[in-house]
């Protein structure tokens, strides 16, 4: 490794950098939120569980550098107010990433309940517009910021998960998308992040796996072999995307996938069973 590489990977690629956070006291958000402390970054989780949150505060150093408010991502006052201590707290927002989201595993339209799809859509979709509208606020007179989302291998594929969160994480690109484009004007990012499955919390509640046998079910569905997506992969995408080093990136959606999302092995297992 040249010198130059050593000093940029030893670097605090976030220092000087204020980030909030969406469901960020566990899973995803959580790994997120600790790395993002680790490269230099002052952070705001932004979450329903709030013993989970003040805890990770605790464990990170505390209020200058962290800070925890309870915040329901579909209600308009608890977004405002999050991303508003944000800047009184530490004086202005650069990153705002909406990654609180809910979703349910493979559902016929026919037991769906009306409840359960507005659910999913208020929080994956409403829930990221509204961060995305209060962190605009701020971000646009500064004229610059990152703005990003977790969407999924679902944002671009079908069939292995509820319909209410494969629509909402096709709409969620589809904002970010949008957004890019109104957002660079005052040299404002705007970026999606789609993993493929990970054993978080919420996908180990709704399959009853532990986090183990759930992560040995995804690899091996999975296209890559010999590695194991994790909560951390995709906080080091986030961190790609929200540090400098990807100063002209925006209107991406990254997949962290192993190319789950280009293959489809079907035929040529079909062809090989047939000619063994």
């Amino acid at each position: 490794m040249s010198s130059s590489s050593l000093l940029a990977s030893n670097a605090k690629r976030l220092e000087g950098k204020v980030a909030l956070i969406t469901g960020g006291a566990s899973g995803i958000g959580e790994s997120t939120a600790k790395l993002f402390v680790q490269h230099g970054a002052k952070v705001v989780i932004a979450d329903i569980q709030d013993d989970l949150g003040t805890s990770i505060c605790e464990q990170l150093g505390g209020h200058e550098i962290i800070s925890y408010v309870h915040c329901d991502v579909t209600v308009d006052s608890d977004v405002q107010n999050a991303v508003d201590l944000a800047v009184s707290k530490y004086g202005k927002l650069d990153i705002m990433f909406n990654n609180a989201g809910v979703g349910k595993l493979e559902t016929s339209i026919l037991d769906l309940s009306n409840e359960d799809f507005k659910r999913v859509m208020d929080i994956n979709v409403y829930g990221g517009f509204l961060g995305a509208k209060h962190a605009a606020r701020v971000m646009i007179p500064a004229k610059k910021g990152c703005i990003l989302f977790t969407a999924s291998t679902m944002s671009v594929l079908g069939g292995f998960a509820d319909h209410s969160y494969v629509a909402s994480k096709h709409a969620v690109v589809g904002l970010a998308k949008n957004l890019c484009v109104e957002m660079g004007q005052y040299g404002i990012r705007v970026n999606c992040i789609s993993p493929n499955a990970v054993a978080t919390p919420m996908l180990t509640r709704e399959t009853g796996l532990a986090k183990e046998a759930a992560e040995r079910l995804v690899s091996e569905a999975g296209n890559l072999k010999g590695a194991v997506l994790e909560a951390e992969d995709v906080a080091a995408a986030a961190l790609y995307l929200a540090s400098d080093e990807s100063k002209y990136v925006s209107g991406v959606n990254l997949m962290v996938d192993g190319g789950f999302s280009i293959t489809n092995p079907s035929l040529s297992m079909a062809v090989k069973s047939r000619m063994s």
